[in-house]
């Protein structure tokens, strides 16, 4: 599990998340696909504009709640982003509405309570990117209460996760039907991309 200095700048802290998980030093924010596996499956989709928005705020989101970015950690985060908000940020609806109906078959009592603690904090959705990079680990930790004590579930939260999860999986529906329609490409993008890795 990669750890931060509290006292170094989020941007920083970035940049060592962009290291450990091997995301370029940049983060690969500039790549035309994003890559995605459905178990041996791959299933690309493009890097547009909305989706490069929110990453950009969703991978600080990393960084401050600690939830990795294995299959079971982005599912968790799915279900922190929706209950912390994600204000006007479709993209990140989306997505993680989908990996939230995901979380329901893989880790459906993880998820419920990230989605819990994310009720219970603030996302970073809809603040100014720059001046969040310029704050340290720590000053940020705290203005987003993530290392808040764990809270009870409430009515409200179940209620709402409820919603979620309906939402989540009309979501994921919609998305599985395009499978068929992406595989095909993420195998050709892959042969592509490895003849130009042997040839360079």
């Amino acid at each position: 599990m990669t750890t931060y200095d509290p006292t170094s700048t989020m941007r920083a802290a970035r940049k060592q998340y962009f290291l450990a998980n091997n995301f370029g030093a940049e983060g690969n924010y500039d790549d035309a696909w994003v890559d995605f596996h459905l178990g041996p499956l791959p299933c690309p989709f493009p890097n547009t504009k909305a989706r490069i928005r929110a990453v950009k705020v969703h991978d600080l989101h990393h960084v401050l709640t600690g939830y990795h970015t294995d299959f079971t950690g982005e599912l968790e985060i799915a279900g922190w982003e929706l209950g912390a908000g994600c204000r006007t940020f479709g993209a990140a609806w989306v997505l993680n509405l989908g990996g939230l109906a995901g979380g329901l078959f893989v880790a459906p009592g993880r998820v419920f309570r990230a989605f819990v603690r994310g009720r219970n904090a603030e996302s970073l959705y809809g603040r100014d990117l720059e001046a969040l990079l310029d704050t340290t680990v720590a000053e940020l930790r705290a203005a987003t209460k993530v290392d808040a004590p764990p809270a009870r579930p409430t009515a409200g939260d179940v209620a709402l996760f409820a919603l979620a999860s309906l939402m989540g999986v009309a979501v994921a529906a919609i998305l599985v039907s395009l499978v068929p329609l992406v595989v095909p490409i993420g195998l050709l993008s892959g042969v592509v991309r490895r003849a130009k890795t042997a040839s360079a």
